[in-house]
């Protein structure tokens, strides 16, 4: 009877079972490979494993492919490791935390105090107290942790602990208390202010006015976070940038994003946590929600007036002439930049007239709550 359908546990078992057929002895064995007795008697007794050299042989001679003893082998020593290995339920949260998080950045941003990623046991304890957890497992961004934050889409765990720092730094700010009414009328004082790059100085603290509490925080990579709006309590909006884009085009509106995500309550039980909001990738993710529809309208909106600006690129395309762009945005009381920015968007042609989208963080930053770009914001843990 033919081995091809019988099951064996180990290539000793099919050497046997092959004797057998043959009506061999293992000394026949022994003395057609070459090798003793004793060899052959360990091999059909699983104290020697088959390596490939006598799997080629036992091939040769059973006409048995090779690796069908070698495929037995592998499969009895696994089965054998089974048996003695214990399980470490912690390796699968170790490789979330180790393998997802970007600790390195974290470690040399400040969040965690550690000297290095090999550091584990001072890691670790530093991620309790980041994510505010009692046990490690407990970590938000594990799988089965029972504590979740609400979060309006998926987040990775780099966007995530983005997140955390944010709130973290939103905490400990003092603010006046929130005022629906003040937050839509800043919108207009907001405006005026994006005809020139020194404008955004101001935003701080017409944020801070009406009960805003308003962040700045370097991303971290891969994290692709442009701003985020979420609420501490009912009456505590905060509003998170990371300024990932240093373009004024870009600032105002994700600025506007978010103040329409504050302005419509979002955010107040799931954070909106905002991605990939401008560049030559905005809008190619999922279908968006109804909530970033509205806040990406209103933003656009902000920046170049809707219909003004189809207007405009009606008139003018295909070709738009440093001059025209000018002249257009003076007409609309803006910056040239925001023109730039809503026409590459439109157009999807990301180097047109890139020279008038001009960098701001420099003039913000000194007046406003930040955490990056070499600086720490205190917490008060």
């Amino acid at each position: 009877m033919g081995s091809e359908n019988k099951n064996f546990r180990t290539p000793g078992q099919l050497i046997e079972h092959l004797l057998v057929e043959r009506g061999w002895t293992r000394r026949t064995l022994a003395v057609i490979l070459g090798v003793s007795e004793q060899r052959i008697t360990r091999l059909t007794g699983g104290k020697q494993p088959v390596d490939a050299k006598i799997a080629l042989a036992l091939e040769e001679v059973f006409g048995e492919p090779a690796e069908r003893f070698l495929a037995l082998q592998k499969e009895y020593e696994l089965a054998q490791a089974r048996i003695v290995t214990h399980p470490d339920p912690g390796r699968a949260t170790r490789a979330a935390l180790y393998g997802d998080l970007p600790l390195a950045d974290m470690i040399r941003r400040g969040w965690i105090e550690a000297d290095s990623v090999r550091d584990t046991e001072k890691v670790e304890r530093e991620l309790l107290r980041f994510f505010g957890a009692n046990r490690i497992q407990d970590i938000e961004i594990l799988p089965h942790a029972a504590k979740k934050t609400a979060v309006h889409e998926a987040a990775s765990p780099a966007q995530m602990a983005w997140l955390y720092r944010v709130r973290q730094i939103a905490k400990d700010m003092l603010v006046a208390p929130y005022s629906p009414d003040a937050v839509r009328s800043v919108v207009g004082k907001l405006r005026s202010l994006t005809a020139s790059r020194e404008g955004v100085a101001r935003v701080p603290r017409l944020m801070a006015e009406c009960g805003i509490r308003y962040v700045l925080v370097e991303t971290l990579p891969s994290a692709k976070i442009d701003g985020v709006c979420f609420w501490l309590d009912d009456r505590s909006p905060v509003i998170g940038m990371s300024m990932r884009f240093d373009r004024n085009d870009n600032f105002w509106f994700v600025l506007r994003h978010e103040l329409e995500h504050v302005i419509q309550r979002h955010g107040l039980f799931a954070a909106m946590l905002d991605a990939e909001l401008v560049g030559d990738r905005a809008g190619t993710g999922p279908a968006i929600s109804e909530e970033e529809r509205m806040a990406n309208a209103a933003a656009a909106d902000f920046c170049v007036p809707t219909s003004q600006m189809e207007a405009f690129i009606a008139r003018k395309a295909p070709f738009f002439t440093e001059r025209d762009v000018i002249g257009f945005a003076r007409l609309m009381k803006v910056h040239p930049g925001l023109v730039v920015g809503q026409l590459q968007h439109r157009t999807k042609r990301y180097s047109l007239l890139r020279d008038h989208q001009v960098k701001v963080r420099d003039i913000i930053a000194p007046n406003a709550i930040k955490d990056g770009w070499g600086d720490v914001a205190p917490v008060d843990e």
